[in-house]
């Protein structure tokens, strides 16, 4: 169009036409050529464009252009120039023409806002508010003291928030359709009171933001600055009755209790709410059922989860909560119905997809938890999420565990359990140089688990390395104090080294510590016949009877109560060697991940220790897994 615009020029020209140029339709073409340009984010094209026409002085009105050029060198971050053409325009404009100015002057307030020269913004924002008070600028205002903590003029400029008012919105209009609605009339929403809906919405919703901005900054007491701002919007309450803005931040003011953890106080601000109107009223029972769910109350947490779906079947969070109380009484398939319901509410309820998956699991429908699980990554990809699909492929059997729980470590590299759970996955599959790794990995970030120590002790001995393994079991000992077997290791540990003298002080320490021990003292007989000791192996052989004696003769009193009781049916005892093999046994049970619950079942391909003679018990070491 602005080629043929000018061809139409130079043709009118060489015919001495030029009186009938039209300057409008010239005008309308570079106006739109350089609107295009810009839209499709062509910004030098477009600044060049507007300049040409600024420059003509046929245009009358052309210099309230440079505001879209000031936009586009806001859209390119160049503020300073934006200013400056603001400010150019702002003086080509009349004084009569207002409402224009003031749009100007907001612009120059949110670029000084974005360089961060908030007091410059104060003074574009502070004479717009003066002439013509709006929401987005008086919330713009509000936030600049905000920044630079002037706490003063921020009440002050928060009362005048409150006093902007909403064009085209009446409250006594509203009373009367309210009123006709009761009676019944059928009353038809037009577009422009729709729109008038909107803006009272936004209006409100930017009312409650800035209150709960302020609130905790109005006095070091958090408290007193929300009962100020609450006493605030009860004034405008006067005026506009169906606002409800008081009872919104009662409301958070409660939940704001939880921030510091006054648990006692947010419950007893909530229960205020039961004498207020049946939205508000419904709202509060269901953060009172997730508070008291929390706290472990679930009697109390259940009736107000109850009161919260009886007054809105359609509330995603409180099925949810309703939920969660059967599924921590083990009704898992009732939970799953409500889980369900909540997500066909809000099909993109978080919660609600999250323990759907983990009541599928808990009732061993792993396929279909795991379906879920991975339509819940889709919407948020937490480690949560991969930890449970991780989880569910180790149960399930499938090899896909390693690979997801690599994903985890990969996001989360420095947790211990994590890190464990690889560790027991690879020793399964018998790569021992790798479950090492991430064994010893996992003792780096948290050398508190036994599970790991046992296994870390285990491999070294199983590898002849005897003094990395006297570290770990020594550390076993110290977090056990109480569990002898840990000590016994450390002292088979200097026994193996050939170190005897030290092992038998040891052995010695422990017989003194523990002196019905029957492990040390069968050390002790075969440490001594070795040594050549035959006199002092026979005093502890003797000590070593006596307590087997004393073991055989419990086991017969057992036996004969046992029999007596079941009318001469002798039930099967264990021996008391195979019940102390057993106790001594570390216990490599599954490792819990951060993100999930230990899984309770045992882990399949665990084996059991073969017996073996007294003199040599220790000598071999199953690692768990393998």
């Amino acid at each position: 169009a602005g080629k043929r615009e000018r061809a139409l020029c130079n043709k009118r020209e060489q015919l001495n036409l030029s009186d009938q140029i039209n300057v409008d339709l010239t005008y309308a073409v570079h106006f739109n050529l350089a609107v295009m340009y810009h839209k499709n984010g062509q910004f030098t094209e477009a600044l060049n464009t507007y300049s040409l026409i600024v420059r003509n002085k046929q245009y009358a009105q052309s210099g309230r252009l440079r505001v879209n050029m000031g936009n586009i060198y806001a859209e390119q971050k160049k503020y300073l120039l934006a200013i400056k053409m603001y400010r150019i325009s702002l003086d080509e404009i009349a004084s009569t023409d207002k409402e224009l100015r003031y749009k100007i002057m907001r612009n120059i307030g949110s670029a000084f806002v974005r360089m961060g020269q908030y007091k410059d913004a104060i003074g574009s924002y502070e004479a717009v508010m003066e002439g013509s008070g709006d929401v987005a600028t008086g919330f713009n205002l509000l936030l600049c003291y905000y920044a630079l903590g002037d706490v003063e003029k921020v009440k002050r400029t928060f009362t005048k928030l409150l006093s902007v008012r909403v064009a085209g919105y009446s409250p006594d209009e509203e009373e009367d359709e309210e009123s006709k609605q009761d009676a019944g009339d059928v009353l038809v929403t037009d577009a422009l009171r729709t729109e008038v809906r909107e803006r009272r919405r936004k209006f409100l919703h930017t009312v409650t933001t800035a209150a709960r901005l302020i609130a905790p900054m109005i006095d070091q007491d958090w408290r007193i600055g929300y009962d100020y701002v609450i006493e605030q919007l009860r004034h405008y309450e006067v005026k506009d009755q169906s606002a409800a803005l008081a009872s919104e931040l009662e409301m958070c003011k409660g939940l704001n209790y939880l921030k510091y953890k006054k648990y006692r106080e947010a419950i007893e601000c909530l229960k205020a709410f039961e004498k207020k109107d049946k939205e508000l009223r419904a709202r509060a029972a269901t953060n009172l059922a997730y508070l008291y769910f929390l706290e472990g109350d679930f009697d109390s947490g259940e009736k107000y989860a109850d009161m919260a779906v009886d007054a809105d079947r359609y509330n995603a969070k409180a099925l949810v909560n309703k939920g969660n109380f059967l599924y921590v009484r083990g009704e898992w398939e009732k939970a799953r119905q409500l889980y369900e319901s909540a997500i066909n509410v809000e099909a993109d309820s978080v919660e609600a997809i999250y323990n759907l998956a983990l009541a599928n699991k808990q009732m061993g429908l792993y396929e279909e938890a795991l379906r879920v699980f991975k339509r819940l990554q889709g919407i948020i990809d937490s480690v949560e999420v991969v930890y449970q699909i991780a989880d569910l492929f180790d149960i399930m059997g499938d090899q896909r565990a390693v690979d997801w729980f690599n994903r985890l470590i990969g996001r989360v590299p420095t947790d211990p359990n994590v890190l464990a759970r690889l560790g027991l996955l690879n020793a399964k599959e018998g790569d021992e140089s790798q479950a090492f790794h991430y064994y010893l990995e996992a003792y780096r970030y948290y050398q508190v688990n036994m599970d790991v120590i046992s296994w870390l002790g285990a491999y070294f001995v199983k590898n002849e390395v005897y003094d990395k393994a006297m570290q770990f079991f020594e550390r076993a000992a110290q977090i056990q104090p109480q569990e002898v077997k840990w000590q016994l290791m450390v002292a088979s540990c200097h026994r193996r080294r050939g170190e005897y003298p030290q092992a038998k002080r040891m052995y010695e320490d422990i017989h003194r510590r523990n002196p019905e021990n029957m492990e040390c003292l069968r050390y002790l007989v075969h440490l001594c016949k070795d040594s050549g000791l035959i006199d002092e192996a026979n005093e502890w052989f003797k000590k070593f009877k006596r307590l087997e004696n004393k073991a055989e003769g419990d086991r017969t009193s057992l036996a004969n109560e046992l029999g007596a009781t079941n009318s001469g049916n002798s039930p099967d005892v264990d021996s008391p060697s195979s019940t102390h093999a057993s106790a001594s046994r570390p216990d490599f049970g599954d490792t819990t991940g951060s993100t999930g619950r230990a899984r309770s079942e045992p882990e399949a391909g665990r084996r059991q220790k073969k017996s073996k003679p007294a003199d040599d018990s220790d000598e071999d070491v199953d690692l768990p897994g393998t």
